[in-house]
């Protein structure tokens, strides 16, 4: 099984911006532990702070992954371009959002781009991760 993970804006920043909503590690320093606990799966992790990125990734998925773990960062609140994207993509996908969205200012609490995954993940800290890879895996 091929997943492929991809990260929005700002989580590049993950260890040194807002540690409490966020912690203090790195997704850098957290995917070889994800890769250690999931060794049978295939996982290939992406960032950037660019919508337009993701979306062109999003839209290479069918037929190279089987399943999407995203977590869009400030994305999901805002973006009807990115939300259109993961209604293309055949292979499941669930959201992850390393904070509890519904815990935090009001304009959090909508995800767009939740709307169109098969699931999201809420709230778990880096943990989400393995928590939506777990509910893709086969």
């Amino acid at each position: 099984m091929k997943v492929l993970i991809l990260n929005g804006p700002n989580l590049n920043m993950l260890g040194k911006r807002e540690k409490v909503f966020y912690g203090e590690q790195s997704f850098d320093a957290f995917l070889p532990e994800l890769k250690e606990q999931f060794p049978d799966i295939e996982l290939t992790y992406k960032q950037t702070n660019v919508e337009g990125e993701l979306i062109n990734w999003l839209q290479q998925v069918d037929g190279n992954y089987d399943a999407v773990v995203i977590n869009p960062g400030g994305y999901a609140h805002t973006s009807v371009a990115l939300a259109d994207a993961l209604k293309i993509v055949v292979a499941p996908v669930i959201e992850v959002h390393i904070s509890n969205i519904f815990a935090r200012e009001p304009f959090r609490h909508g995800s767009l781009t939740g709307a169109q995954c098969q699931g999201c993940v809420t709230g778990f800290g880096l943990k989400g991760y393995a928590l939506a890879i777990e509910s893709i895996r086969r």
